[in-house]
């Protein structure tokens, strides 16, 4: 039996921010997620429910949004139920009130939202955890005060682990400011993570925004802060990549081997953003069909 790591977990990007769509209906997304259970991944996060004014079901919580024609959390649940799969449930993200500073608002909107959403989904056996989709790279922007209000609401309406896939400020990622090194990243971390204990379990931080180089030192930083402040740590091991001039063709296979045996050694699990667009032999991207067919030889998985 193959040693090599494995992706066993991926975000779905259906509020699409800035990645295209692949306008997929039932019968793409049922072909899709019924491929998971056959290489191994049995974990789904929907990456957010809504932002601004989209949204993946017609929430009476949100004002003003775009018209949502179709119940795409209700199918993800549905298929995540049928094909024994785990679906982590994105929240709400304004685009605007939190970002701005005003986390009292973003909170306000995601404790109707959250309701809303266990009100609906929350029967269904695929519901295992719910994702703050707001993203943070440092102690700033009032994020201890959103992740530990969120935290309590969410797990007042429904008792499950909250995950959370924060980034490293590293020079892949243009913040309009110098960018922060390793050890600087690890005490931002420490910080949160030791003001938010009880409000996030689980940790899958991106791998994409630091240089290759870098990557074990980020490892082994968080690895070693999941152990203190008893948050598990999963990695987020991007499928797409950040060093080509568009955004965002699928990865090189040689950077993703190179970040899944580096993951494997300090993480509990591997999740990735994003197999659907990156990773799939369904992926309208011609080159992520290549990708699949060179990580299923690594991993010793059926491609067909």
């Amino acid at each position: 039996m193959s040693t090599a790591p494995r992706i066993t977990g991926t975000f779905l990007d259906e509020i699409t921010h800035d990645i295209p769509s692949q306008n997929w209906g039932p019968e793409e997304w049922r072909r899709e997620l019924a491929l998971y259970p056959k290489i191994g991944v049995d974990t789904l996060i929907l990456i957010r429910a809504g932002y601004r004014n989209r949204c993946v079901f017609p929430a009476r919580s949100i004002p003003g949004l775009m018209p949502v024609y179709d119940d795409l959390a209700g199918m993800f649940f549905e298929l995540a139920s049928e094909l024994e799969l785990n679906l982590y449930f994105g929240l709400y993200d304004s685009g605007e009130h939190w970002v701005h500073g005003d986390w009292r608002k973003e909170v306000e909107l995601n404790q109707a939202f959250a309701e809303e959403a266990a009100e609906r989904y929350g029967g269904q056996k695929s519901f295992s955890g719910w994702y703050f989709c707001h993203e943070a790279g440092r102690d700033e922007g009032h994020v201890v005060e959103l992740y530990n209000a969120l935290g309590a609401q969410c797990k007042d309406v429904k008792e499950l682990p909250v995950l959370i896939s924060p980034y490293p400020e590293g020079p892949k990622l243009d913040t309009g400011r110098p960018p922060l090194g390793i050890d600087q990243t690890v005490s931002q971390w420490d910080r949160i993570f030791g003001e938010t204990r009880g409000a996030i379990d689980v940790c899958a931080f991106q791998d994409g925004q630091v240089e290759y180089r870098d990557l074990p030192r980020l490892h082994e930083g968080i690895a070693e802060l999941g152990k203190r402040h008893g948050v598990t740590i999963w990695s987020n091991v991007e499928s797409f990549d950040r060093d080509m001039p568009i955004k965002f063709p699928p990865a090189d296979w040689r950077n993703l081997r190179f970040k899944l045996e580096l993951a494997a050694n300090f993480a509990e699990k591997i999740v990735t953003f994003e197999f659907p667009h990156f990773l799939s032999p369904n992926s309208t991207w011609p080159s992520a069909r290549n990708l699949f067919q060179r990580y299923c030889e690594f991993a010793g998985l059926p491609a067909d």
